[in-house]
């Protein structure tokens, strides 16, 4: 699983920064979480285009989020896509993406499938799913979880070997969790595999105040994506806008018992970020702060 930051700014752009969106790449799906202006070229930049397996997951209505939808939209009806694209967020996308077609003026060629989101899954993949959890912040706003099943247990060779089980297909077989038969006798996989393993989770809290809902979600994530809007100096001023400092979201990192904190949402009053850090890292060790195009790849 790959994490591609395509933009990581709060509210305007910056030189370095474009607007909030990130990509997670797996098995050749493309999650894209958020859509800021300029989200298109920011992927272009990041070497991951525009694939048939995309599906658009948006966690609140405010502009700097979901401007980028547009452009993606018409650039997949201009160069013909025919594959289905889905889209997932708050109740207002699927009049906004209406609003979109009469604005500009086009019908896509595709079938574009608006889906309104609920806390819970809001998609399976192919070993994977996508839940969505509510946060807090001014608007209808929800966070995301990529959440893996769980995986096989290690195969064990030596074990194997001993049972007389000869290697090819019937060892994928029991990687796979079935039984097989050798030489009359049933051999189950739990007498040649360890136990299940925990698959990858990776939490977006997209824009949101201190809240128990992304420590509960949070809970054991390989990384947590967590806004970072504001220093301690400006808490009164993260608590009107129900946004979030560097040191809550390393607190909620630290409850939660995340391995990885990233922070994101920078506002652009941060030039050098390198404050927002200093204080995360006061709290939570292993953390870093967003760049745009940066990526993250979890085994």
């Amino acid at each position: 699983m790959k994490v591609v930051f395509l933009g990581t700014s709060s509210s305007t752009p910056t030189k370095n920064r474009g607007l909030p969106s990130l990509m997670i790449l797996r098995e050749g799906e493309q999650l894209l979480f958020d859509c800021g202006e300029g989200t298109q070229r920011q992927m272009i930049r990041a070497g991951v285009g525009l694939r048939k397996r995309l599906r658009i997951f948006v966690s609140h209505m405010h502009a700097d989020h979901v401007l980028g939808l547009a452009g993606i939209l018409l650039t997949l009806s201009l160069t013909g896509r025919q594959h289905p694209l889905e889209v997932y967020g708050p109740s207002a996308l699927k009049t906004f993406i209406e609003q979109l077609k009469d604005t500009f003026n086009f019908e896509p060629q595709f079938d574009l499938l608006v889906y309104r989101v609920s806390s819970g899954v809001v998609y399976r993949g192919d070993g994977f799913r996508v839940e969505a959890f509510e946060v807090k912040h001014i608007a209808e706003s929800y966070g995301y979880a990529v959440i893996e099943d769980p995986k096989p247990g290690r195969f064990d060779v030596v074990k194997a070997k001993e049972l007389g089980i000869p290697k090819g297909p019937l060892w994928k077989a029991l990687q796979e969790g079935k039984p097989v038969v050798v030489c009359g006798q049933v051999i189950k996989p739990e007498d040649v595999l360890g136990p299940p393993r925990s698959g990858l989770k990776v939490v977006y809290t997209g824009d949101t105040a201190p809240t128990r809902a992304v420590i509960d979600v949070s809970r054991d994530a390989d990384l947590l994506i967590h806004e970072a809007t504001f220093d301690d100096s400006l808490e009164g001023l993260a608590s009107d806008e129900l946004h979030s400092t560097a040191r809550q979201a390393a607190k909620n990192a630290l409850e939660a018992g995340a391995k990885k904190l990233v922070l994101t949402h920078i506002s652009p009053r941060y030039e050098d970020p390198c404050l927002l850090l200093s204080q995360a890292k006061e709290v939570f060790e292993d953390v870093v702060v967003a760049e745009d195009l940066m990526s993250i790849e979890l085994r």
